[in-house]
């Protein structure tokens, strides 16, 4: 065992110097402890996709709202669905009958 522990230390004193522990140190800090570590950079990519998916969720929306903003003003017919399925609207003398 005391052999082996010898061998280990002669490799590492061999192959592994203090400019190499340096460099493995500072490009670990670099790579993990800094603002822009892999980590965190990670986590933005993570809220930029889910930020992206909410943009195109809200353009979706807008159309939808744009269209029926159009059609509103360009046909009375539709004014006049929304208004009765929305707001229970109804015409003289008729009778609405509400199933949910």
């Amino acid at each position: 065992m005391g052999s082996s522990v010898k061998k280990i230390w002669e490799w590492c004193r061999h192959y592994i110097s203090v400019t190499f522990i340096i460099v493995v140190v500072f490009v670990v800090i670099v790579l993990f402890f800094n603002e822009n570590s892999i980590l965190k950079s990670m986590e933005y990519n993570r809220q930029i996709t889910d930020l992206k998916e909410e943009i195109q969720s809200n353009r979706d929306t807008l159309e939808y709202y744009n269209k029926l903003n159009h059609s509103l003003d360009t046909d009375p017919e539709t004014m006049e669905r929304i208004v009765r399925e929305r707001y229970h609207m109804q015409r003289e003398n008729e009778d609405v009958y509400i199933v949910e």
